[in-house]
């Protein structure tokens, strides 16, 4: 991706980016105070900080960041492991953290087909459920963890990658016991627990025209069956090698155009490159071997490699910013790339680059220029 390609989007560079000896003048504001008049700044929190949390006055994820998503301390197999158990310390912790930092959370995920245990679509027997008995489970779980946390969290990602590549439903346990309205039922449980929390839908690649176009229909759906959505979350786990910002700004204005808003909801940007056979996304199940081929940088990111970077993101928030009447929030899924779940998908151990802040929680030439932007 280069940054040439975003000079046709009518953006005059001068304009929004203050020049690189004066970023130091504006360092002291965060990348959230520079963007709020224009969309939410967040992060996701790993649960090893909401174990041990870290002191809220040095913390990065509080100093630079307005909203808050739980990378898995609320899906499903943390926050409710047992039929009978919940588990609630750690998200419990993320509202506390969130309220001590001013900041909002987003609740991730109510309804995914990964992370959610097994038992959920089994009767005490191991057999597989009935509908009606799926749906007083979905139900519960919903009422039960929408309700505690009632006018606590801003917005919900209720259904999570729920498409195949193609825009057609992917064929999960939630489907195969309940039938294609499952979805339906999800937003009528949570717009009824919690009626002022905004409900997102969810999903990876929706750079790809098909999918994109699966999104909205299934958006529609549910406005015909009466539930309203309040945004799309296009996860943006992007790379230096894809997509092309003209591939997400085609489906930005899909989205818009169909009268809905958006969210950014997993930005990050890797470096490394992905084996021939992998598949671009965030499709967890996919491992592949290690070879120094796929791991180029283990001592650090060359200068050519952090430009690129560094340009990538100011394309991207300049495109961001193009839309910002329709953009709720950009949320980068991780807060330093110490954090980053690239350093370990799709092979394990690697060393990538993904984020704003370095390993060190140091801001990079990236952080510089999406935060020498004007408001």
């Amino acid at each position: 991706m280069n940054i040439r390609l975003v000079k046709g989007m009518g953006l005059l560079w001068s304009s929004l980016f203050l020049l690189p000896s004066s970023w130091a003048a504006t360092a002291s504001i965060s990348i959230a105070q520079l963007y709020q008049g224009s969309f939410l700044v967040g992060t996701a929190i790993k649960s090893s900080d909401l174990k041990k949390p870290p002191s809220l006055s040095s913390s990065l994820s509080c100093r630079e960041f307005n909203a808050f998503t739980a990378e898995n301390a609320m899906k499903w197999e943390h926050i409710h492991p047992t039929p009978d158990t919940y588990d609630f310390s750690m998200s419990d912790q993320l509202i506390t953290m969130a309220q001590q930092c001013d900041a909002k959370v987003i609740g991730h995920t109510l309804v995914w087909h990964q992370q959610t245990p097994d038992w959920v679509f089994q009767d005490s027997q191991g057999n597989a459920l009935s509908r009606d008995a799926l749906l007083v489970r979905l139900k519960d779980h919903i009422d039960t963890v929408v309700g505690r946390y009632k006018g606590k969290v801003y917005g919900w990602d209720v259904v999570n990658e729920a498409l195949n590549e193609d825009g057609t439903l992917r064929d999960t346990p939630w489907r195969n016991i309940i039938g294609d309205d499952y979805f339906i039922y999800a937003y009528r449980y949570a717009r009824a627990a919690d009626p002022d929390a905004q409900l997102y839908y969810n999903d990876f690649n929706l750079y790809k025209k098909a999918k994109v176009e699966g999104a909205i229909t299934l958006v529609n759906q549910l406005l015909e069956a009466g539930e309203k959505v309040d945004a799309i979350g296009m996860q943006g786990h992007y790379s230096l090698f894809y997509p092309s910002l003209n591939e997400i700004e085609q489906s930005v204005q899909a989205i818009v155009n169909a009268g809905l808003s958006i969210a950014v909801t997993e930005l990050d940007v890797s470096v490394l490159p992905l084996p021939d056979d992998a598949f671009s996304g965030a499709d967890i199940t996919q491992s592949f071997a290690a070879h120094p081929v796929y791991d180029p940088y283990t001592s650090r990111l060359p200068e050519a490699q952090e430009q690129q970077l560094a340009e990538t993101y100011q394309g991207l928030f300049a495109l961001f910013l193009k839309y910002a009447d329709n953009v709720d929030r950009i949320t980068f899924w991780g807060a330093s790339d110490a954090d980053s779940w690239r350093n370990n998908w799709p092979i394990r151990g690697r060393t990538d680059y993904p984020l704003l802040f370095d390993r060190q929680g140091r801001p990079k030439l990236a952080y510089q220029y999406v935060t020498q932007f004007i408001p």
